[in-house]
């Protein structure tokens, strides 16, 4: 084995040696993502090569190719054990290249310099032999005639869809430049010892390369891009005494998740949640960002440090360090920071706040915020949250809030308050007003409907009420149903002859609900005494209570307007707002999204689809599941689309291999599980057991997903085939 390093144009451009792609391989597999990635690569390149400025030309390493040669006669076969996706890509590039192209010149330069060879023993003398998947469709790309559609055919389009947009933005990128590109691209290239007591069999290689080790971290990726970018002597000093202790220790299994916000609040954008489908992107804007902003990479790490402490503040749950020198101000912002982020959860404010505590701490470009202001920011979000969890809503907010972060300038400034920002929202993201509240608690199950937040509303609306703060995390301090959960019969002659209706209308309302310290000890017992034991209570709810001397429909009734009156005091809107439509009533909502959307799939988890368009086609459908069954339709149906690429892709697609299956291997795992009979359907939406004439190749759809994971699977198989996020549609009931 021995190890050279050449440029991917030197060889590609070898006249004398061939390509052969061996069966292990997988097919042809990059879809949107790494071919726009793929695109910038060589895009930096060009402009590094316009610019007059650099004297240093900017190159670009492009991974490491593994090959085997082979003697074929007078030339030479080169077998690709590793490598084959950036070969592949770079052929249709260079193939784009020159269909893009109207000098007949440049176009036979491109053909006789990298697409054929007079010496292969391949079909039409190319170069590149593919896999006999991929093969016919590279094959008529070569050629010049229509490929069949496919995912080789959905990489060429969009590498030259990318070209011509390219040319019309800057025409004076030419296809000299772009050659220019490919000869900066670097590989390391690794020579297999054709010997075979060598022991170098290239699948045993191909399998090393491809089965070990873990996926890295964005946290691992943005590390190793700043500090390798170093001296060597440079890069251990500054990551024991700088990158260590002051961003990963501080942060520990946060930092990726840091990265990403820090990036979202710097450039005001929504960014995708860090996943291992989608970690390279993310590192690519990130890698962008720090090139366009900061002149070198120890200027973006003095940048960066001053922001992990403010982050810790809001992943920590119990905050020790000082946010302001004032005691009780101090209390009041760790209390809502950690009612933001750890009572209700919120994740779509952690850039905001992480910019909120920017302002506040140092300032910028001489704009602060004061105690005051940053209490009063952060008791309208709270409050625009939580009303929000009351009414089920979290869509759009995700994507949306992160749009405020370039507002808070303006808002250290007093050119806008908070209210007016969240009050100017579309209709999704709407603050929700008085009455819209005050309905929806009338008649929600609130004990169940709001279980992850219950606890933390009641117990704020106790704080509210008597001025002291009330430990509602302590598991000792629990929701107590005034009507016990199950009636005995001193309970049913209490509720009256109705008593079945009233327990089954108000059992888990807000009306019925009181927070005590004596769940366990009160239970099930008649009301009277209930009352005896209440009265003993530290909590201020005990009051409304043990006034009463019966608990029937109407002591509900009176319990649940004192608290819906409490809420709202708790979670306060101006008077102005109290009825006011608390959205941008000039701007139409939308009732349509993409799965490509990033907040694709808490929109589908919060609603119910009534349409699927795809292309020109519209498809009426009533479930997530049945969506997705209808998209693998239209996709299995349509000819422009090669549907075989799903199922030999599934665990790249779904991290699952079972997704779909013939009947011939379904069969086999029902006579094992009978309950697996439900969790599949065919394309035309049924389980097996209600098909009349079953064979071995009706293909069934695993259907037992949520909403998200649906997006989720449609979103990979349209970034694989290219499919651009207005193509497919879903429409909300």
């Amino acid at each position: 084995m021995k190890t050279e390093n050449h440029s991917i144009n030197d060889v590609l451009a070898k006249n004398a040696t061939s390509f052969f792609i061996p069966p292990f391989q997988r097919a042809y597999a990059w879809g949107k993502p790494e071919i726009e990635r793929y695109f910038n690569d060589i895009l930096r390149i060009v402009e590094s090569e316009l610019d007059e400025k650099q004297h240093d030309k900017l190159e670009h390493f492009f991974g490491t190719l593994v090959i085997k040669e082979e003697k074929a006669g007078f030339a030479n076969k080169s077998v690709v054990v590793d490598g084959q996706q950036r070969l592949t890509t770079t052929l249709l590039f260079l193939i784009a290249l020159r269909d893009s192209e109207s000098d007949a010149t440049k176009q036979d330069f491109i053909k006789q310099n990298y697409l054929v060879n007079n010496t292969s023993t391949f079909q039409d003398k190319i170069k590149l032999k593919q896999v006999t998947k991929d093969w016919n469709a590279f094959r008529a790309l070569v050629n010049r005639t229509k490929p069949k559609p496919g995912i080789i055919n959905n990489g060429y389009q969009l590498l030259l869809k990318l070209i011509n947009e390219r040319k019309r933005i800057n025409p004076k990128i030419t296809l000299e430049h772009y050659i220019t590109a490919i000869q900066r691209m670097n590989v390391a290239v690794i020579f297999l010892d054709e010997r075979p007591f060598k022991g170098e069999d290239p699948q045993i290689i191909f399998e090393t390369l491809n089965s070990l080790g873990k996926p890295l971290t964005l946290s691992d990726l943005v590390r190793n891009f700043v500090l390798l970018n170093m001296e060597s002597s440079s890069q251990s000093k500054i990551y024991e005494q700088t990158w260590h202790p002051k961003i990963e220790a501080v942060l520990n299994d946060y930092t990726s998740a840091f990265f990403r916000d820090y990036l979202q609040y710097k450039t005001s954008s929504s960014i995708k949640v860090v996943s291992n489908n989608n970690t390279k992107e993310v590192y690519q804007l990130f890698k962008n960002f720090v090139n366009e902003n900061f002149p070198t990479h120890n200027d973006f790490i003095n940048d960066i440090i001053k922001y992990t402490s403010w982050y810790k503040w809001i992943i920590t749950t119990e905050v020790k360090d000082s946010i302001s020198y004032h005691d009780l101000n101090n209390i009041q912002i760790k209390e809502l920071v950690r009612n933001i982020f750890h009572d209700i959860k919120s994740e779509a404010f952690k850039p905001f706040v992480l910019g909120l505590f920017e302002y506040h701490q140092t300032g910028v470009d001489g704009k602060k915020i004061d105690d005051e202001l940053l209490i009063e920011i952060l008791f309208t979000i709270r409050t625009y949250l939580i009303r929000r969890r009351i009414l089920g809503l979290t869509q759009g907010e995700n994507k949306n809030i992160v749009l405020l972060c370039n507002k808070i300038g303006e808002l250290a400034a007093g050119g806008a308050s908070i209210l007016n920002l969240l009050t100017n929202m579309i209709y999704r993201l709407r603050l929700p007003n008085d009455i819209e509240l005050r309905k929806e608690l009338q008649s929600l199950n609130f004990y169940e409907g709001l279980k992850k937040y219950s606890k933390f509303i009641l117990g704020k609306i106790e704080e509210n009420n008597t001025k002291v703060a009330v430990d509602f995390r302590n598991p000792k301090i629990t929701i107590e149903h005034v009507m016990p959960q199950k009636l005995d019969s001193t309970w049913k002659i209490e509720l009256g002859e109705n008593f079945d209706n009233i327990h089954k209308t108000y059992l888990h309302n807000i009306g019925n609900l009181i927070l005590t310290e004596f769940n366990s000890e009160i239970g099930n017992k008649p009301f009277s005494a209930k009352k005896k034991k209440l009265i003993t209570s530290s909590l201020n709810y005990r009051l409304h209570v043990t006034g009463l001397e019966v608990w029937n429909e109407s002591s509900i009734l009176k319990h649940q307007a004192n608290m819906i009156n409490w809420l709202l005091d708790t979670f306060p809107l101006p008077i102005e707002f109290k009825e006011k439509d608390n959205w941008n009533t000039r701007v139409v909502d939308s009732t349509s999204f993409s799965p490509l959307d990033m907040d694709a799939g808490e929109i589908a988890e919060g609603n119910k689809p009534n349409e699927l368009q795809i292309e020109n086609s519209t498809i009426k459908v009533s479930t997530w599941q049945n969506v997705f069954i209808r998209f693998l339709k239209y996709l299995k149906d349509n000819e422009n689309f090669d549907f075989e690429f799903i199922i030999e892709n599934q665990q790249e697609l779904f991290r699952k291999d079972d997704v779909l299956l013939k009947w011939s291997h379904l069969k086999l795992i029902i006579e094992e599980n009978i309950e697996v009979t439900n969790r599949y359907k065919s394309l035309e939406g049924k389980v097996w057991d209600k098909i009349k004439n079953l064979s071995d190749d009706i293909l069934f759809i695993h259907i037992n997903i949520s909403a998200n994971t649906c997006m989720t699977r449609i979103a990979n198989i349209m970034n694989k085939f290219n499919m651009d996020e207005n193509s497919v549609q879903i429409v909300l009931k």
